[in-house]
């Protein structure tokens, strides 16, 4: 499947990505690049091959202002980024930690099949068993974990796993979908190995 995508070389017409005033602009850049927002909630790629170098002081303006951007003001859009080298993923987690936030990345071929998922940045061990059990079961409700988990986690409520998937969606790990009043969570990517 394809996703929309951002590919950052192309973007910014260079391999190296330093300096927080580009970060700026890579920002400005990007939201250009989507200003409608998709009618269900999707991945938005970040692409990053053929970025040689991408320092923490630009991602922290492009890529960590826009994922807050968008997770803030309740878009539909989940930033991913994908195909980043090792030495662009270690300025990423240098900025995740500092921020104490998390990021999702992944590889993500041109015709969008997905590899090597995994989150930067580091998850309470309470937020990280329920990743793995939405990335598990696909599709998923704070009913559907109470009933499947509750009793193994000493949680005897809705609410603990309402306030989790929320906490997961709300960082841009999960995708969160409304129905009337009910809401259903699935991981970013269904088909990621």
């Amino acid at each position: 499947m394809r996703y929309p995508y951002i590919n950052m070389r192309e973007l910014t017409g260079i391999d190296v990505l330093s300096s927080a005033s580009d970060g700026r602009a890579g920002f400005k850049a990007m939201l250009e690049k989507i200003q409608t927002d998709p009618a269900s909630p999707t991945p938005l790629v970040i692409d990053f091959a053929g970025i040689t170098v991408a320092t923490a002081s630009y991602l922290r303006e492009a890529i960590f202002n826009l994922k807050t951007f968008l997770r803030g003001s309740n878009s539909k859009f989940y930033p991913v980024v994908a195909n980043a080298n090792a030495v662009v993923l270690d300025e990423l987690a240098v900025i995740a930690d500092a921020r104490k936030e998390n990021l999702l990345a992944a590889d993500v071929s041109p015709a969008g099949a997905v590899e090597n998922q995994h989150i930067i940045g580091q998850l309470d061990p309470k937020q990280a068993s329920t990743f793995e059990r939405v990335t598990g079961l696909g599709r998923t409700t704070a009913g559907d974990l109470n009933r499947m988990f509750g009793e193994a986690d000493g949680v005897t409520a809705p609410t603990v796993w309402n306030n989790r998937l929320a906490s997961l969606a709300a960082a841009g790990l999960i995708l969160e979908f409304t129905q009337g009043r009910a809401k259903f969570y699935q991981p970013l990517f269904t088909e990621a190995s």
